[in-house]
């Protein structure tokens, strides 16, 4: 058993800001994570930047961009928050206590570009290659912090709580509390507890949930299916976004092609090389993400193709390189010059805008247990998430997170007495698991993606309702493996995103209901 004052499961950006400011206060934290690295986080992957603030720019703005993006269903406090507190958030912790650097313009400033949706640049970056730069100067405050101790290669599998875990009776009948967390460690196959006074579930979003996404495998809504397991109240699961411009290659995995590449002129074209975005939209390719999203659909299945492309061949190849190193980079490894040619691009799974229902200060209807970041619904996003509103998000909510808990702490702590865990030793299949995987991926993407019907739906729903009967007792019975654990967490975060999707019969933002 190991025990601390505060319990983060997820070491992205979320999590990891959470972790430095309540340990700066002195509290002893233990981050607990499946691997501590930029690659397996969406944070490294980001690309584009985080907002700041531009010039002309006022919190009044980028609350209306947020909301209009978001449809008008976002929540108006949640968009105000992160509003008035990010730019002294971005200036507190990235500027000054992490030290991270941003590029500059020839006056000395921070550069600012535009992205989709913004009324105003405001967007800071660090090339093309924002997040990784921000996780390397997280990683090191992380690991050279004396109140915090990161445990890797550990694969959460269930929320300890008083209603679930404890062996008293008498606990059942007071009020939901979570007092910490079962987990698998890879490499031993031994299942550890730990138990602190506060969780905070910081475990990212379920993109790889789909056949085609951004997201590493490791996103595949396992705070989600924890969160729920244990009746933490969920919100907005229909809205997965879907990013327009992820890089084809008909044998490689998708790579993200930033929305930055649009804001700085760069135009989507169809097979006839003809731009299409004014069709659909008035601020053509600057418009809301799931608008782009479904017009590139649109134009695949008219000219019966697998992608349409994007072009900003019109600017200097020494600006390119200059501006988008990791993406001129990567498109030359897939074989692609992005100087030279418009390069292919199809949509994918990016983005979970909904979440597990929190408050302001990402407090769960679960005493003790907390959201933030992508696993998290506090409202910001609505049905769709404005870009590079995810980084600051994860500032904005982990510091803020982090004072309430410093403030909310009680002295002493006893958490109620729980069973210990109970191996099973019955060999797993990993073709089974394997294949179980793919079935679902697949499913996601043709039936729950860009474009849904209540028929795809309901055929999804057979499917996955089938395949998660199979697994439970396949789950009950086996000896523990990481990729089991997620496949039972994946099945349940589906049938959310599903069965959400299958109630909400109005399309709006990314939930898109073709009958």
């Amino acid at each position: 058993m190991i025990k601390s004052d505060l319990l983060i499961i997820g070491a992205g950006l979320a999590g990891c800001i959470a972790a430095i400011r309540a340990a700066d206060k002195g509290l002893k934290v233990t981050l607990l994570t499946s691997k501590f690295n930029p690659d397996d986080c969406n944070t490294g992957r980001a690309q584009g930047g985080i907002i700041y603030k531009g010039e002309n720019d006022s919190p009044e703005k980028l609350i209306s961009d947020i909301f209009q993006a978001g449809c008008e269903i976002g929540y108006i406090p949640a968009i105000e928050q992160i509003a008035n507190t990010g730019p002294k958030a971005i200036e507190k912790m990235l500027f000054e206590r992490l030290q991270v650097p941003f590029d500059c313009n020839s006056q000395g400033k921070v550069d600012l570009t535009s992205e989709g949706a913004h009324s105003v640049p405001r967007i800071i970056h660090n090339a093309d290659s924002t997040g990784k730069t921000i996780y390397e100067y997280i990683y090191k405050n992380i690991i050279n912090h004396s109140n915090i101790e990161v445990h890797n290669s550990y694969t959460a599998i269930d929320l300890l709580t008083s209603g679930h875990s404890s062996t008293n009776p008498q606990d059942f009948y007071k009020p939901q509390l979570c007092f910490g967390v079962y987990a698998f460690h890879v490499p031993s196959k031994k299942v550890e507890t730990f138990i602190a006074q506060d969780t905070v579930l910081a475990t990212g979003g379920l993109g790889g949930l789909y056949l085609h996404s951004t997201n590493p495998e490791s996103s595949r809504g396992d705070g989600i299916a924890m969160a729920k397991r244990a009746g933490a109240r969920l919100m907005n699961m229909e809205y997965i976004q879907f990013h327009p411009t992820g890089l084809y290659h008909p044998s490689k995995k998708r790579f993200l092609l930033s929305e930055a590449l649009r804001g700085e002129g760069a135009v989507l074209l169809n097979h006839l090389g003809e731009p299409f975005m004014e069709k659909y939209h008035p601020l053509k390719n600057l418009a809301p993400r799931d608008i782009i999203a479904r017009a590139i659909y649109d134009q695949m299945m008219t000219y019966k193709t697998h992608y349409v492309f994007l072009d900003i061949t019109f600017k200097k190849k020494h600006w390119i390189q200059k501006r988008f190193p990791l993406i001129t980079t990567i498109c030359e490894e897939y074989g692609y010059d992005i100087t030279k040619k418009p390069v292919p691009v199809v949509p994918v799974a990016h983005y979970t805008c909904g979440g597990v229902l929190t408050d302001l200060q990402g407090k769960t209807n679960i005493d003790n247990l907390r959201a933030i970041g992508e696993v998290a619904c506090t409202g910001l996003h609505g049905a769709n998430r404005l870009a590079s509103t995810s980084l600051l998000e994860c500032v904005v909510w982990g510091i803020t997170c982090a004072d309430d808990i410093i403030k909310s702490k009680s002295k002493t702590f006893e958490p109620p007495p729980f069973l210990p865990w109970k191996y099973q030793h019955e060999p797993h299949d990993l073709a089974l698991i394997y294949q179980d995987w793919q079935t679902l991926r697949n499913t996601m993407w043709n039936y729950v993606g860009p474009l849904r019907s209540l028929k795809r739906l309901e055929r999804a729903n057979t499917i996955l309702t089938n395949l998660r009967w199979e697994v439970e007792n396949f789950y009950k019975k086996s000896e523990l493996c990481d990729e089991l654990i997620g496949l039972r967490n994946g099945i349940e975060a589906s049938l959310v995103v599903l069965h959400e999707a299958m109630r909400n019969q109005k399309s709006k933002g990314c939930h898109y209901i073709e009958d």
